[in-house]
């Protein structure tokens, strides 16, 4: 099964994939080891773009006292910090690194309603880079319940992520685990959790989308 977000480029990479293999087996006719070599460069190509755009099924054990991880990905960051977008306070800060082979479906950590949805422009810094959360392109969505209150997620363009796709809306009903949107091309995202929220992650841990729990209250 593949995300929306890749259907064109699928399309579009089969055909000149073909078109690639067409073009090799005409050209180089003689030299039989390039011709091999260069076809089969071009299939793990496709195989790469169809992994990339791959969404697999999660079942998402809807709980409203846990968040569960938005993104497929390694936790890189957990630490206390002061969120100045939207809270102006301190909060745990919970990221997860995602490389160019993981899942890049972002979902909802928590169900509950989108109080805040805003775009920001930016560089396209390592994803990493202590500056990101700041600096890159990036969207901030709030989503809010009766026992976590308000949850920030933040997703984080990197520096091959030249598109983020984000499908959350203010007023909009958010369930727990549900596609709420995409970024093309390796990223992180920020998770910004209340100060007494139970972490349940740690530094290094790989962590799945929709279906790792982050924190509980």
């Amino acid at each position: 099964m593949f995300h929306k977000e890749g259907h064109k480029i699928i399309l579009i990479t089969l055909v000149v994939v073909v078109l690639a293999i067409f073009a090799i087996d005409y050209f180089i006719v003689n030299i039989e080891w390039l011709r091999k070599t260069l076809m089969l460069v071009v299939v793990v190509f496709f195989l790469l773009i169809l992994q990339f755009f791959r969404n697999p099924k999660r079942f998402t054990n809807l709980n409203e006292t846990q968040a569960v991880s938005p993104v497929d990905g390694k936790v890189v960051v957990i630490e206390e910090v002061f969120e100045k977008e939207v809270f102006n306070e301190k909060r745990i800060q919970v990221s997860v690194f995602m490389s160019p082979l993981n899942v890049h479906v972002t979902r909802y950590p928590i169900s509950g309603k989108v109080t805040y949805s805003k775009y920001h422009p930016g560089k396209y810094l390592v994803a990493w880079h202590p500056k990101a959360s700041e600096e890159n392109e990036r969207t901030t969505v709030v989503v809010e319940n009766s026992n976590f209150g308000k949850v920030l997620y933040r997703q984080i363009a990197g520096a091959l992520a030249k598109r983020i796709v984000n499908y959350a809306k203010i007023q909009d009903d958010a369930i727990q685990g549900a596609d709420s949107g995409f970024i093309k091309f390796g990223s992180r995202v920020d998770l910004f959790l209340p100060l007494d929220a139970d972490i349940k992650v740690s530094l290094n841990q790989k962590v799945k989308g929709g279906e790792s729990v982050i924190a509980e209250m």
